[in-house]
């Protein structure tokens, strides 16, 4: 054992990770769509490192953007001050941004970008006079993040469940990928509890860590019109539905949805830094005014809101997938469809789920097994980085993919599947 891996072992505890049965794998540099390890191993990685890798590792547009940058300014409160960065980028995101969003509060996470859509949500309709709306809608199986406030309106129970007496408690309708009366359930909440529901809070199109359960088309454009009808917020969680995931810059355009409130992070920097932003509507915005001794304003913030350097990497970011790589990836999509239909033979896969680049595919389950865990170590022996959700084998690999990554990530994952099932994980 390497001394950083003993180190590791020793010291580190690590996010979502059975910790006595870990086996460290030291990553110490990355070059294009591949990570390389302290060993000088390649591997092609297939969950861009977590969802948020979009150009590819080290890619010179954001290197010389973060240099840029660091020679002018790290870090400055965004709390009372203001800089160039922060405003640039949150001006470019509301140029792409679905229609009638006008408004960017800067956070640093997923969560928190749930989290912050949450309360202003709340204290929007406590502003405005309907103290009584304060209950969230959200679907089944939905997850937006691991903060108490984003766990309260999620619905994975593998997560959440031990949880459960910190929380305030959510509303659920059915998630549309698996009920049909998931519509006509929300219909009903929204017209019998509409005074007491300030939001509902969706994963447009697909709930990734769900399995990527791929919402029936329509669907999203109907629970919008609901929501409007009934007086009711829409939040769409684009965590990690945004930056060109579902084959649209963000999922909500691909139905011409307009929420109050879109959230944003993970993709935000290209993998950079830690980054996120919710985006409001000018009517939210206006609620909050008044002098600062009304006590109006929205009191949440983080020390490091707006961080000039990852502003500076987001906006270069963004530049570069709308001139080269979002144009790039869309044209690589027919390839990834064609490679997703052979797997769709292979016995041991039950199902394929797939928005854009969002991808799942379902494995059958064994008693006793973890076939999705084990499918995803045994595809490291191929030079491949791949995390399940439970039987789900994800891939999400940065929008930067090559066609020979992609023979690679296929083959990979229908070798390791035949070992798994055939020989029985004999490894």
């Amino acid at each position: 054992m390497s001394v950083l891996k003993e180190l590791d072992t020793r010291v580190m505890w690590h996010p979502f990770t059975q910790m006595g049965e870990w086996d460290p794998l030291v990553i110490a540099r990355g070059e294009g769509n591949y990570l390389i390890d302290e060993d000088g191993r390649r591997y092609l990685d297939g969950v861009s490192s977590l969802w948020c890798n979009v150009h590819g590792h080290r890619h010179p547009r954001l290197d010389a953007a973060l240099r840029e940058q660091l020679d002018k300014l790290a870090h400055s409160t965004f709390l009372g001050l203001t800089h160039e960065p922060g405003i640039r980028l949150g001006t470019a995101l509301l140029e792409v941004a679905p229609r009638g969003l006008s408004r960017v509060f800067y956070s640093d996470s997923g969560s928190t970008a749930v989290e912050i859509a949450l309360k202003q949500s709340f204290q929007y309709w406590q502003l405005t006079g309907h103290p009584s709306k304060q209950r969230f809608l959200r679907l089944g199986d939905a997850y937006h993040g691991d903060t108490l406030g984003a766990v309260g309106v999620g619905g994975i129970d593998l997560f959440h469940r031990i949880f459960g007496p910190l929380l305030v408690r959510s509303i659920a309708i059915p998630s549309p990928a698996s009920d049909g009366t998931a519509l006509e359930r929300l219909e009903h909440e929204l017209r019998t509890r509409a005074d007491e529901i300030a939001a509902l809070v969706i994963e447009p199109r697909i709930q990734g860590a769900a399995g990527m359960l791929v919402h029936p088309p329509g669907f999203l454009r109907e629970a919008s019109r609901l929501c409007r009808a009934h007086g009711v917020h829409l939040i769409a969680d684009e965590v990690a539905t945004g930056f060109g995931r579902t084959g649209t810059l963000f999922a909500c355009q691909a139905e011409d949805v307009q929420p109050d409130f879109l959230c944003l992070a993970k993709g935000i920097t290209g993998g950079y830094l830690p980054l996120a932003a919710t985006l409001t509507t000018e009517d939210v915005f206006r609620a909050f005014l008044g002098r600062r001794t009304d006590l109006r304003h929205f009191f949440h913030g983080h020390t490091y809101t707006a961080n000039p350097l990852a502003c500076a990497v987001g906006l270069a970011s963004l530049a570069l997938l709308q001139e080269s790589t979002f144009p790039s990836a869309l044209a690589l999509l027919p390839e990834v469809g064609r490679s997703l239909d052979r797997l769709r033979s292979h016995p041991n896969v039950r199902s394929i789920r797939q928005c854009g680049f969002m991808i799942g595919i379902e494995l059958e389950s064994l008693e006793g097994r973890s076939t999705g865990y084990e499918v995803c170590a045994l595809i490291r022996s191929h030079g491949v980085i791949l995390r399940p959700l439970g039987d789900v084998v994800i891939w999400m690999p940065p929008l930067t993919l090559q066609p020979t990554d992609l023979e690679l990530l296929e083959t990979a994952t229908r070798r390791s599947i035949d070992v798994c099932f055939g020989l029985q994980c004999s490894t």
